[in-house]
């Protein structure tokens, strides 16, 4: 089993697995936020929690929305037997990331640790639509292997929650510093590990298909 392939089937088992969370507990076991509201203290603007709750809705169904169209966009399978699927599965990846954008631009101004990390936020907000417009430009070039490479940077913004919980967690019970301060610094940290690790996963993709093409 190739190395893209090892990866794809992990990717699905992680991604499966974050819809799945997602949606159980946004829309299951806690609908009114109460636990991820319970941090946001000291905010600046007053919270009008029925329109937050609103944009956070669309905001969770969107990113599973973009998570899941993402992960069949890489399945090899699903791009020989139907390019046209491929083609149109990518716009809805496409309007589903525009569309976690704007809604967590309107959430970033009551971010748990205040205006740093709305800061961080909105820095997410700006490179994630950018580097997925990228990927678009590529493929419209037809510039196939680069247009994959770009899907991959993008693909790992999907996991910006995730990445901010973990640090999150790391800072606040491994290091015991408070939890608005660790917030912040998973806000920043995931932006440079999704930057990073992308590109790791490229380079390891590249050499392993170099080795197998020379073999």
């Amino acid at each position: 089993m190739g190395k893209w392939k090892i990866l794809h089937n992990l990717l699905a088992c992680v991604s499966i697995l974050l819809i799945l969370y997602a949606l159980i507990k946004n829309y299951v076991i806690d609908p009114g936020a109460v636990e991820f509201l319970s941090h946001k203290t000291g905010l600046k603007r007053e919270l009008n929690l029925p329109v937050w709750l609103k944009v956070m809705y669309v905001h969770v169904a969107f990113s599973c929305i973009a998570m899941a169209s993402g992960l069949l966009n890489f399945s090899t399978r699903i791009f020989k037997k139907s390019r046209k699927f491929h083609r149109i599965n990518g716009y809805v990846y496409i309007v589903s990331v525009l569309l976690v954008v704007l809604t967590s631009g309107y959430m970033a101004p009551y971010a748990t640790g205040g205006k740093i990390s709305s800061i961080g936020f909105n820095l997410i907000n700006m490179i994630w639509p950018l580097i997925t417009i990228t990927a678009l430009i590529q493929i419209k070039k037809n510039r196939i292997i680069r247009h994959r490479n770009w899907m991959i940077r993008s693909y790992a913004f999907c996991f910006t929650n995730m990445v901010i919980h973990l640090i999150t967690t790391l800072f606040h019970q491994g290091f015991g510093l408070m939890y608005a301060t660790s917030y912040t610094i998973g806000v920043y940290g995931s932006i440079v590990l999704l930057l990073i690790i992308p590109d790791i996963i490229i380079r390891t993709i590249g050499q392993s298909r170099e080795v197998a093409n020379s073999a």
